[in-house]
């Protein structure tokens, strides 16, 4: 294909833009151009395939790297209005959850925890159910629930996981820090992407709009993804 798109890029650059159709793993090793073929490939969707912007998400791991990929996107398409919907994981769910969080109990307006929130909570409840801080760290806490949220395991599944003396204080724990997040009408950065999941498992209808509405999904740095 003869495209303004393709000029500037080398034969391997080139066929990853133009492998536009079904599941594409592209491996490059640092500095080989690997954004430069991911923000080619999303300009040369929506130009040369006709695709609408809103119908292609790019999927990044930091808010910097969103950033970037969105601004040479827009510089390659020569047109501000035409960006790809962009942004972390954490951020995307956020939006989605925001939306229609509502089937799950959460507002609109729900508030997130970052790390320092998170581990207040975690102190709560663990003071709640009288665990002394000095004999439990409550990091190593908030850690174990974090890894089992990673690994879409929710408060109330977790008990029948728990092996040993620390799980089961993590299981009561999680519980309880739980019921705190829910009573403030918040959620921590790992609840973004599960009760995502939880929700498109639980509403078909809601994944089944998100699966029409984005077209063409693109992953920067997959191999950093884990089952969540």
């Amino acid at each position: 294909p003869d495209s303004l798109l393709l000029k500037d890029l080398n034969p391997v650059q080139k066929q990853a833009v133009c492998a536009t159709e079904g599941p594409v793993l592209i491996l490059a090793g640092a500095g080989s151009g690997k954004t430069k073929a991911l923000t080619h490939r999303a300009a040369y969707i929506i130009q040369e395939k006709g695709v609408s912007p809103e119908n292609l998400l790019l999927v990044t791991f930091t808010n910097k790297s969103s950033k970037e990929m969105s601004s040479r996107v827009t510089k390659l398409l020569n047109n501000p209005s035409a960006k790809p919907v962009m942004g972390t994981f954490h951020s995307i769910c956020a939006r989605i959850l925001r939306k229609d969080g509502k089937v799950l109990g959460l507002g609109p307006s729900f508030t997130i925890y970052d790390e320092t929130d998170a581990l207040d909570a975690i102190k709560q409840a663990m003071d709640i159910l009288d665990i002394p801080i000095q004999k439990t760290s409550p990091s190593s806490v908030r850690h174990t629930i974090s890894q089992a949220k990673n690994e879409m395991i929710s408060s109330t599944e977790y008990p029948q996981y728990a092996r040993g003396f620390f799980q089961e204080i993590v299981a009561k724990v999680y519980l309880e820090y739980q019921k705190i997040l829910e009573k403030n009408s918040a959620v921590d950065f790992d609840d973004l992407i599960l009760l995502t999941i939880k929700m498109f498992q639980r509403y078909p209808e809601i994944l089944q709009y998100y699966q029409i509405q984005y077209k063409y999904i693109m992953v920067d740095e997959y191999q950093d993804t884990n089952a969540a």
